[in-house]
């Protein structure tokens, strides 16, 4: 016999009148043609039906791209909320499915953009914006004009502990800094992760007392995603999430401009300069020391943007812990629910719907399956929140929201399991586990990992930082160990890596056409669900390696 006050949940959350009684949330409505949707995926008796049903509902057409702050993503929230209340979830967020996410769009002017440079002769030049560069959004305020002396400071890196510091010989103070996007390749995977990131850079720049920054592009970062790629994307808007009291969140107020600069660009910059810039990208190339130094010369940067005020909803499902003395204590699972929306593509066509098939339905339909493997096992002896997040698109924005607002006192929270962007189209032998190592989580993906069959590898593209691209790294930063899986390399898994970044990463293509393998995608699931229950039911709390460098930085 069917457990009738779980039905009466499902029933109230799809809309359907078989119930009298009213669940929390019960105003959710979905569309007469999706409701079968759910009902699949609720019904699905297998790991593997219950995925492509999942994929199949949010990765549709119907969707338009589950952009951030849009009623088709709200429709993607709301199914998400009816199957945490299918598995039997509570509502995570007061008492509530959603937690809404004040987001805050920001559009820059084109036609207002302007970059000159002034030599110390007295010639201006005035550059071609989206040729030469791309002037950066003003998000602190509506517009933005700084003139000041340009100073190249290498990276912009201040790792002190490394012994490198860009900026140890030099006064940057009232300048702007031309800096290269990455960072010294000599860093750890997940320690150049941090330092290449352009929060990082903005950060450090503001803290020696500069004004501007001007990222230059690398080669690498030039043949990775050619600079025709970079400004098509320069109309986009760009989003920061908003504090109780309106003020938007932003890196740092002290620096007031920003410019991104195409390789014609970057050459114009240093015209007449002892060292050329196609000179200083072959030492960056060769990891030559690059030494800051004054370009004798003043650069304008004037931008302005349009702000719009946006809602979007982080999805959060709540399954209490059995033991007594574990249950206050709350393992977080998240995946991100946005993807990219509608927008022309660089390869043309009339398919403009960015489906996020991959990116990240499936990781959003593994998190659901893993709720599904807790609720037909065991109870868990600490406490899981099932979170599935906006805007991590827009920079990671709902999960750095409620890493800030979290729906259960933030001292409670001991670990994160994160799901983003499971490439399932080979069987995969290997996985990344990025995190891991850093914290008392190694020896439990390692165990994981082991029972399964699966082996563990080092980051095989740390130039591409993925460490700081995805949910965890939100709850890192507030001091929680957090560990994401990335399937590896063997097996093929190179190099369709390779072909999916190259041809369907944030494309329309990124749909359910693919050949998705979804007996792999339960393969996964289940290790990330085995990670997950040892997290849950192992009697001692996580905690940073000693020394390490994310936990003496952000741990507390």
């Amino acid at each position: 016999m069917q457990n009738f006050s779980k039905l009466c949940l499902i029933a109230g959350v799809v809309g359907l009148s078989a119930c009298v009684a009213e669940p929390p949330n019960s105003a959710f409505e979905l569309p007469v043609s999706q409701k079968a949707s759910l009902e699949a995926a609720s019904q699905a008796q297998t790991a593997e039906a219950r995925i492509e049903a999942d994929i199949a509902y949010l990765a549709s057409d119907f969707r338009q791209g589950r952009e951030a702050g849009t009623e088709a993503y709200e429709e993607a929230a709301r199914y998400v909320a009816g199957r945490f209340a299918s598995l039997g979830l509570e509502p995570g967020a007061d008492g509530k499915w959603l937690q809404p996410v004040p987001l805050r769009s920001v559009q820059r002017d084109l036609d207002v953009a302007a970059m000159t440079i002034k030599t110390a002769a007295g010639d201006t030049h005035t550059l071609t914006h989206l040729d030469d560069y791309i002037i950066g959004r003003s998000i602190a305020e509506p517009s933005f004009n700084v003139s000041a002396p340009v100073i190249f400071v290498g990276y912009g890196v201040s790792a002190k502990e490394e012994g490198h510091d860009d900026y140890a010989t030099i006064d940057v103070q009232g300048k702007i800094v031309a800096v290269f996007g990455g960072a010294p390749s000599s860093f750890n995977s997940e320690k150049l992760a941090f330092y290449r990131s352009t929060d990082n850079k903005v950060k450090t720049a503001a803290a020696h007392g500069a004004v501007g920054l001007i990222i230059l592009p690398t080669t690498s970062q030039l043949a990775r995603r050619p600079w025709d790629r970079v400004a098509a994307g320069a109309s986009s808007a760009s989003m920061t999430w908003v504090h109780p009291d309106g003020v938007g969140d932003v890196s740092s107020r002290q620096l007031q401009a920003s410019a991104f600069m195409g390789p014609t660009g970057a050459a114009k910059l240093f015209a007449d300069m002892p060292l050329t810039f196609t000179e200083l990208q072959t030492r960056q190339d060769e990891d030559l020391p690059m030494e800051a130094f004054a370009l004798n010369k003043t650069v304008t940067l004037n931008g302005a943007s349009s702000f719009e005020e946006k809602t979007s909803s982080n999805v959060v499902g709540f399954l209490k812990g059995s033991d007594p003395a574990l249950a206050n204590e709350v393992l977080v699972l998240t995946a991100h629910l946005d993807h990219v929306g509608v927008h022309e593509t660089r390869s043309g066509g009339n398919d403009h719907i960015h489906n996020g098939a991959l990116d990240n339905a499936m990781g959003v339909a593994m998190m659901l399956d893993v709720a599904a493997k807790f609720q037909g096992g065991p109870a868990p002896k600490r406490s899981i929140l099932f979170l599935a997040v906006t805007a991590e698109e827009k920079g990671l924005l709902g999960s750095d929201y409620f890493a800030h607002y979290p729906s259960v006192k933030a001292d409670r929270i001991v670990a994160n399991v994160n799901l983003d962007m499971p490439l399932m189209l080979y069987p995969f032998i290997d996985v990344i586990a990025f995190g891991a190592e850093r914290s008392s989580l190694g020896p439990v993906v390692s165990e994981a990992a082991s029972s399964m069959g699966v082996a563990l590898i080092p980051d095989p593209i740390p130039e591409q930082g993925i460490f700081t691209r995805s949910d965890h790294y939100r709850f890192v930063e507030k001091g929680v160990p957090s560990v994401f899986l990335f399937n590896g390399f063997g097996n093929g898994g190179g190099e369709i890596f390779s072909n999916f970044m190259a041809s369907h990463y944030h494309q329309p293509s990124d749909d359910i056409n693919q050949p998705i393998m979804y007996d792999q995608a339960a393969r996964f699931a289940e290790l990330n669900y085995r990670i997950a229950r040892r997290i849950a039911d192992s009697p001692d709390r996580p905690t940073w390696n000693e020394g390490d460098f994310f936990g003496d930085k952000f741990g507390r």
